[in-house]
């Protein structure tokens, strides 16, 4: 379950240290853009050592590396997955064979290392207007890609505009990149909302994705944190309703109905799985999971 996930700098050792408390459900570690070139180095065995020593009490761990663009993606792999993150994050994937090669790479480390081979897992960060264009072919490129991610702070340099508070400009993007997702049968994540003073404007850009689908939620401040978590989980009144449907289906079974209908509306199979996702994301915030 991923209604958060939050960016911690790679090169914050105080940051990475309390990861585990901030209350997110995925913590990114960030070796991109939070790290100047002059310390990638530094960021990734700081990473290295985390991953090895602190215990995040449970939250899924993400490590952000560096474009296949530049000279440092490599050494991203090799220090970070012999250390088993649950997922990499790759930066500015714009088609299918970025993903093909990093997949590749991904497999040698894991034969080199005795590991279960595609135990990595991918969640590509779409920022470019060719990656958005491109994002169902770079959702169905490898078996180890488990969600697409939107960044639409580069994407709006992309596209020569400015980035708003209202989000109008990423419209499209948030549309073309959810609907490719839910194509491949994978989730989507929603850009962050980087005014970190404005919760008022955080709330309203998360309601917003919430209502077009989309899974949950980056955030790059601690404090967006419980206001995303609150807003990307079901309410006592859709978990009611929920079971309400469910019961309904079972007592129109014991009935021998072909069709069943709840409150004048009838009941068909999109509502019935849009319960039982409902439910199982209830069940697993109850369980921590």
């Amino acid at each position: 379950m991923r209604r958060t996930m939050l960016f911690l700098p790679g090169n914050s050792p105080k940051m990475i240290t309390n990861g585990g408390v901030l209350g997110a459900d995925s913590i990114i570690f960030d070796l991109e853009d939070a790290v100047a070139p002059s310390e990638k180095d530094a960021a990734r065995v700081l990473v290295r050592e985390a991953l090895k020593n602190i215990d995040f009490n449970g939250c899924e761990i993400i490590v952000r590396i560096n474009s296949l663009d530049t000279p440092f993606w490599k050494e991203d792999l090799e220090e970070i997955i012999p250390l088993k993150p649950d997922v990499i994050m790759p930066t500015k994937v714009n088609d299918a064979t970025y993903i093909c090669e990093l997949d590749k790479e991904i497999s040698r480390i894991e034969e080199n290392k005795y590991m279960h081979r595609g135990s990595t897992k991918l969640i590509p960060l779409i920022e470019t207007a060719k990656g958005i264009e491109n994002s169902y072919k770079i959702a169905l490129a490898s078996k180890r890609i488990e969600a697409l991610y939107l960044g639409a702070e580069d994407l709006t340099a992309d596209f020569g505009c400015s980035r708003t508070k209202e989000g109008k400009e990423i419209d499209y993007a948030r549309g073309r990149l959810l609907c490719a997702a839910r194509a491949a049968g994978i989730d989507a994540y929603d850009t962050p909302f980087t005014d970190i003073e404005d919760l008022k404007g955080l709330e309203k850009d998360s309601y917003y994705a919430k209502g077009m689908g989309y899974t949950g939620k980056a955030v790059i401040h601690p404090s967006h944190v419980e206001i995303v978590n609150k807003i990307f989980s079901p309410t006592e009144k859709e978990i009611l309703y929920a079971q309400e449907i469910l019961k309904a289906i079972e007592d129109g079974k014991k009935a021998g109905k072909g069709a069943v209908s709840l409150h004048g509306k009838m009941i068909d199979a999109p509502i019935v799985e849009r319960a039982k996702r409902t439910l199982s994301v209830a069940e697993k915030i109850r369980g921590g999971v």
